[in-house]
């Protein structure tokens, strides 16, 4: 049996809560364009911690493969 997925019908914006069903379409369309904002920021501050990660690796094979500092007279 296929399983039901239960659909929001109430949102709370500045601590108020209002009926999706009593929202304008402009309003439902606010939050939809809110949401794909939120989505992209997720995924851009996933793929920022990969590039971080792979700029500390960079770091640590330029650290290995640096010559050892000359000796001061």
């Amino acid at each position: 049996m296929a399983e039901k997925k239960e659909t929001q019908t109430k949102v709370t914006i500045d601590n108020i809560e209002y009926n999706i069903s009593d929202l304008s379409d402009n309003a439902k369309s606010q939050m939809q364009g809110m949401q794909v904002a939120i989505n992209e920021i997720k995924r851009l501050d996933i793929q920022k911690a990969l590039v971080e990660t792979a700029r500390n690796a960079y770091g640590q094979a330029l650290s290995a493969d640096l010559p050892e500092p000359a000796a001061e007279k």
